[in-house]
């Protein structure tokens, strides 16, 4: 089935009034914005660790949300970063083998940990008055091989019932694409390592220093497209 290209695509939507309409600025930000950059969606890095790879039967564990903006000169950079330790949902499964792949104890005393719908209201919440100063209409999740990470955002959003999910619901940026085809590598600590950016292996993992990492490699090959063709941006 082929998507739709009008200006205002399926999924797509404008701000609305809201019960968080308050926490937005009055005024957007001085300088670029990002909705000349990428037609009006605002770039959100996202990382997600699971207990799994059913996002409808298996538990999400940590969330991490990297915001993206641009400097005064226009080149993207790390805004802000929203991270949460997550609760397993009710009936969530854990799969042992996954939780031995990322070091997580779900049930450890020290992981702080909080339910799905306060992780995701608080980084939404984040995410909107972000959206309101890059002048941007809607978020679009960018992720190293993001289906799976989307696949579980919407899971949680559905099970969690929040109506106002900034995210479009399908389109993502994928920087396992964009660093095959910049630096040849599409692994992730390989094209993080490609591109100049340091790797910790003893942080992987983190779905924080993932989604870090995984900003810090979307912002390089963007500004470094942006520099060899400057009229496109």
């Amino acid at each position: 089935m082929k998507r739709p290209e009008s200006d205002l695509e399926a999924g797509d939507e404008a701000l609305e009034p809201g019960d968080d309409e308050a926490t937005l600025p009055s005024a957007p930000v001085a300088g670029p914005t990002m909705h000349t950059r990428f037609r009006g969606y605002l770039p959100v890095v996202v990382d997600i660790e699971t207990g799994g790879f059913n996002p409808r039967r298996d538990a999400l564990l940590e969330i991490a949300a990297v915001i993206i903006g641009r400097d005064a000169d226009g080149r993207l950079v790390q805004e802000s970063c929203h991270a949460f330790h997550v609760e397993p949902f009710a009936g969530a499964n854990l799969e042992p083998s996954a939780l031995q792949f990322n070091g997580i104890d779900p049930y450890h005393p020290f992981r702080f940990a909080v339910p799905e719908l306060k992780a995701l209201q608080e980084i939404f919440r984040a995410i909107r008055p972000a959206m309101h100063r890059q002048q941007c209409r809607r978020a679009i999740l960018v992720g190293h091989n993001p289906a799976f990470d989307l696949s579980f955002l919407n899971a949680a959003v559905e099970r969690t019932t929040i109506k106002r999910n900034p995210f479009h619901p399908f389109a993502t940026f994928d920087t396992a694409t964009l660093a095959g085809l910049a630096y040849g590598q599409t692994v992730l600590a390989r094209a993080v390592h490609a591109a100049g950016i340091e790797w910790d292996h003893s942080q992987a993992h983190s779905a924080r220093y993932d989604a870090e990492q995984t900003a810090e490699l979307f912002c390089r090959i963007v500004n470094r497209w942006d520099q060899l063709n400057p009229a496109n941006h």
